[in-house]
């Protein structure tokens, strides 16, 4: 049976001991025909019987052996034998004997010995030691017993026999125990540990954390483990440690649950805290504490914030109404709910003299916005005259949108004067074909001092303008009703939009002439031939996928559709708005294979997206150009949907110049830029707008050739229209940094805007991909242009780049140049390179607050060739320079290309930048600055 024994705090596990015995031991001796070993009864120390065995051969020279019977191991490796025995003096005894014996064993995997088997001698067994008594016994007196303790390792077998060789010696066998030693149960750190038997010098135990106990973030969810060492004591603490679950916390003994009225966010040692204010919790163990009706916590508000509640009401809201713009203004109110993100939103609704009033339609605009507004003040304008108006200005805080009830508002009634144009009447056809149609309208009759200055048409979602009282309308579908409507806009305000007229286009084959009544024949024989001779000269005109009736049909139109077999799929490059990107190989029958980019429509799409993805490959298709980037085709019929690009090798230009910076003269950069422009001429003269041309957008192949990509922001211009723009009735996300001050504030779009965004993107290339405008916030960029400050030139930058960079930046969008004059300014540079090498002198630079800080200061501002470095982005180099020997700033201001070579700066465009430094100390000893 088992029988457990606690000593010194570890666990011991009896295999074998004789002081239990009650009956013979039954052992077995050698030789058996002359057995010297005897068994008998006696009594311990507390007058207990116990089985002994003693020899006496003192006049015998030969070796007498007693085996015990099969010990099993259990599941020990190392066990204990504790011999407790008496041993006679030979010098009492006056004869020569010894006063030791040796201990043997014997592994077995089964009781499988007997008399002759194994054979009595050192191997088969294996000798333990030679056991020497510490105290002997005289002849015929009493004497203290010896005590023993001998360790047996590396047991791999089922159990084992002890034997005990006696030769020439007087002794006693007292009592034999065969033990291991085990770990205890153990609980520590909130973690329970099991009994362990430590089968090596040490072993290492997984433990379990206790109810309501977690393994902390930060350790990889690996459970607790603990060290059993091989006298059966734990050893050090655990390796990693459990903490109390949320809602609980540690007690005296054990984790307890946080009291009522109390909670505990994340699992830790910290303690349970009071409910925050306006919160509360009846349940014990709880991690966060439920607002009280009418407060509310917003997502992003930690657990142990207070709820709050929606703001009260705007106060004293005024008006301003100049013609048809108000200026609306108000205060704070009184109750900001007792948060500190208070915003405002604006609500209008316009209403009739009898009818309901109604939102606004997208004609009216807010200044700076209608919703998240931090200032108490917007303006209104895109009124119509003479019309009732109910403006509401909404108190909001991050926790209105979890009321169940309307956020608190200020209203203001306002009525506009002035009259506006009447709606358009006598809209009607003057020509069809199968993918135009010409229309005129009547000239509305104004009563007051305003002239007609435009008309707005609309049709299907479109809107395009019109000086005059017609207008063609190209790029339509074939055999399609178009519903039209048209409105006058005077200086009072536009109009109303006058009665919907259907037109439809006509099928193939046939065309329709309805000319003007009162027109001579021979005069529409002239406008026929001009038409003829303009339309044989004129370019291809871009037309937008979104006019179409079925998107579907654009995509069958300009995207060819390709197999899905044909194209391979290698390795991912990136990710874009709809689904991975990656690069794969383009295999058609009959065609050279070769690389391409494929992006993806990643699963779970809605019709929506399908529409805006494909889209894009719609407008692309329309392209045929060296600096555009080319479509190969789409896959449509098939999962998942792809579109398929002619593969760039170096990818975008920003990061692909960022790599580089320094590697290419000013004749490679200004050959990147008369790609980009020869691109941006091709789409303007399509009338494309981009919308979002930045280095980012720019692909860039092996051959350094620069391709526009990226054609999801762009939109169509009307091509009669003397002032083309878009209005994006939306809003959406303009690119600061990027864009022409007319769009942001107004959202009109132009190739003119476009120019603006060309001359960021040549600032971007000379500067080796900087970020522009550094760090500025975007309202401090808004704040500076509109202040008519402009960037710097970047440093080596040819005046005449950034003259053309500031033309490109010019305020009036009708003085920028086209990108037709871009192509040719260029073109003038790359013939005369001579005209490069002249740059801006830093001491004429003009300063700017807001700017200056923005560039990297020169040597003399730094506090540390450490700092220096990693102000002008050469701290590669900083520990060549320091293991060089230059570590002051001094010997450092002394430098020449030599000592750059013997440094490691071998880069043509790094010996320059840090050159260009060291030079700024020599001559100028101040900060470059920031020119108007």
């Amino acid at each position: 049976d088992e029988l457990w024994v606690i000593f010194r705090g570890c666990f011991i596990y009896v295999l074998m001991n004789t002081k239990l015995a009650t009956s013979d031991l039954r052992w077995t001796s050698y030789p058996a025909d002359d057995s010297q070993w005897e068994e008998a009864s006696s009594r311990d120390d507390q007058q207990n019987t116990v089985r002994t065995y003693e020899i006496c051969t003192i006049t015998s020279t030969s070796s007498y052996w007693l085996r015990t019977r099969w010990i099993p191991l259990k599941a020990a490796t190392t066990v204990y034998v504790e011999i407790w025995f008496s041993m006679m003096e030979c010098s009492s005894l006056r004869q020569p004997c010894k006063e030791t014996f040796n201990l043997y064993y014997y592994p077995s995997e089964a009781d499988d010995a007997t008399l002759t088997s194994p054979a009595w001698m050192e191997n088969p067994y294996i000798k333990v030691a030679t056991v020497a008594a510490d105290h002997l016994m005289l002849r015929d007196a009493r004497g203290r017993p010896n005590v023993k303790v001998l360790r047996l390792e590396g047991l791999r077998k089922a159990g084992l026999y002890l034997a005990f060789q006696s030769q020439s010696a007087c002794m006693a066998l007292l009592s034999v125990r065969v033990f291991y030693r085990k770990c205890p149960p153990l609980r520590r750190a909130f973690a329970s540990f099991p009994e362990t038997v430590p089968h090596s010098l040490v072993e290492q135990a997984q433990g379990v954390c206790v109810e309501n106990a977690v393994t902390p973030p930060g350790e990889q969810s690996q459970p607790p483990s603990m060290l059993c060492g091989e006298d059966g004591e734990w050893v050090g603490q655990p390796t990693s440690s459990c903490a109390c679950r949320p809602g609980y916390e540690a007690g005296e003994t054990d984790v307890r649950s946080c009291p009522s009225g109390h909670f505990k966010a994340e699992s830790g040692p910290v303690g349970c805290s009071s409910c925050p204010a306006n919160s509360n919790t009846r349940i014990p163990g709880s991690a966060y504490c439920p607002c009280h009706s009418g407060f509310y916590r917003a997502d992003s508000d930690p657990p142990h914030s207070a709820c709050t509640q929606p703001p009260s009401a705007p106060r004293s809201p005024v008006s301003q109404l100049n013609d048809t713009m108000v200026t609306l203004e108000w205060s704070e109110p009184l109750d900001r709910g007792g948060r500190h993100d208070l915003t405002y939103r604006v609500l209008c609704s316009t209403c009739g003299p009898v009818t309901s009033c109604f939102p606004c339609g997208d004609s009216v605009l807010y200044r700076p916005a209608q919703n998240g507004l931090t200032q108490r003040r917007v303006v209104v304008w895109g009124l119509r005259p003479q019309t009732k108006y109910i403006f509401t200005i909404q108190s909001l805080n991050g926790v209105s949108a979890l009321s169940h009830s309307e956020p608190a508002s200020s209203k203001l009634n306002i009525t506009t004067s002035r009259d506006v144009p009447p709606p358009v009447s006598g809209l009607r056809r003057v020509e069809a074909s199968e993918s135009s149609l010409s229309l005129e309208w009547s000239v509305p009759v104004v009563h007051n001092q305003y002239k007609i200055l435009d008309y707005e048409l609309r049709y299907k979602w479109q809107y395009v303008f019109s000086r005059s009282s017609s207008l063609v309308l190209n790029g339509l579908q074939r055999a399609t009703r178009y519903r039209v409507q048209v409105r006058a806009r005077s200086q009072a305000g536009y109009g109303s939009f006058g009665a919907e007229t259907g037109f439809n286009t006509l099928p193939d084959g046939t065309r329709s002439h309805l000319m003007v009544t009162g027109v001579s024949a021979s005069l529409g024989i002239l406008v026929l031939a001009v038409a003829a001779i303009v339309g044989v000269f004129s370019m291809k005109v871009y037309i937008d996928p979104f006019t179409y009736e079925d998107p579907n049909e654009a995509v069958r139109e300009f995207a060819k559709e390709i197999d899905a077999s044909f194209v391979k799929i290698e390795e991912v490059i990136g990710a874009g708005e709809f689904g991975e990107v990656c690069r794969g190989r383009l295999r058609i029958p009959g065609r050279k294979e070769n690389y391409v980019a494929i992006k993806t429509l990643k699963g779970g799409y809605t019709e929506k997206q399908r529409r805006d993805f494909l889209s894009e490959a719609s407008i692309m298709g329309q392209f045929q150009h060296p600096n555009i980037i080319h479509l190969e085709g789409v896959i449509t019929t098939s999962c998942p949907v792809m579109i398929l690009t002619e593969f760039m090798e170096n990818g975008a230009l920003d990061s692909f110049l960022r790599m580089n910076d320094g590697q290419f003269t000013t004749i490679q950069l200004v050959g990147m830029l008369r790609g980009i422009a020869a691109g941006m001429k091709y789409l303007s003269e399509m009338s494309y707008v981009h919308r979002d041309l930045a280095a980012r957008n720019i692909l860039v192949n092996s051959n350094l050739v620069c391709k526009v990509s990226d054609f999801g922001l762009s939109r169509f211009l009307t091509e009669n229209s003397s002032d083309p723009t878009y209005t994006s009735s939306l809003g959406g996300k303009i690119p600061i940094r990027w864009t022409a001050p007319e769009a942001i504030a107004y959202r009109k779009f132009t190739s003119a805007s476009d120019t603006w965004s060309y001359g960021i993107v040549m600032w971007e290339v000379m500067s080796y991909g900087e970020r522009p405008y550094w760090d500025m916030s975007n309202q401090d960029v808004i704040n500076a242009i509109e202040q008519d400050y402009r960037l710097p030139p970047p440093p080596e930058c040819p005046a005449s780049l950034h003259a053309l960079m500031l033309d490109c930046w010019q305020k009036e969008r009708a003085n920028r140049p086209r990108f037709c004059d871009v192509v040719a300014s260029l073109d003038r540079l790359i013939r005369n390179p001579t005209s490069l090498k002249v740059t801006h002198p830093e001491a004429q630079s003009l300063s700017h607050p807001l700017l200056d800080q923005r560039v990297p200061p020169p040597l003399s501002a730094c506090g540390s060739v450490s700092e220096w470095l990693r102000a002008i982005k050469m701290e590669r180099y900083e520990q060549s320079f320091l293991q060089a020997g230059f570590t002051n700033l001094d010997i450092v201001s002394q430098l020449n290309t030599e000592d750059l070579l013997r440094v490691g700066v071998t880069l043509a465009g790094h010996q320059k930048k840090i050159l260009s430094s060291i030079q700024t100390l020599r001559i100028h000893k101040a900060p470059p600055t920031m020119l108007y």
